[in-house]
């Protein structure tokens, strides 16, 4: 499965309401993402903004005309991302807003561990 690159419009809009340290940038899948104790709290996704957000902010979310739940592919849905509207996009005060609800979501999650790199086992001879 061949995934579109997103818009560069769409990555300055991701750049400008990405928040700052202790939030960090990084690739995922190959687009920008947003990531705080090594949870993704935000993130595009070919044409798609996204956002995870606790459950009644994604209630609240979904009650705009455009949003819907994240599914990078048919029948995988992520119940606990959702996809933002292309109005709240062209909003960047309302749109930073909801991305500090992710990332406010996102620092209360459990941080992830790093994971340990894997043992190369040594040929015997």
């Amino acid at each position: 499965m061949k995934l579109r690159k997103s818009p560069p419009e769409l990555i300055a809009i991701f750049d400008a309401v990405m928040p700052g340290p202790p939030a960090v940038r990084r690739l995922m899948f190959g687009f920008p993402a947003g990531f705080i104790n090594g949870n993704m709290f935000m993130g595009l996704f070919e044409d798609s903004m996204i956002l995870r957000l606790s459950d009644e902010l994604r209630d609240e979310m979904m009650k705009m005309k455009g949003a819907r739940h994240f599914a990078p592919m048919a029948g995988r849905v992520m119940k606990t991302y959702v996809v933002i509207p292309d109005s709240l996009l062209a909003d960047r005060k309302t749109l930073s807003a909801w991305v500090g609800k992710a990332l406010t979501h996102g620092e209360s999650l459990p941080r992830k561990q790093k994971k340990k790199p894997a043992k190369i086992k040594a040929n015997k001879k």
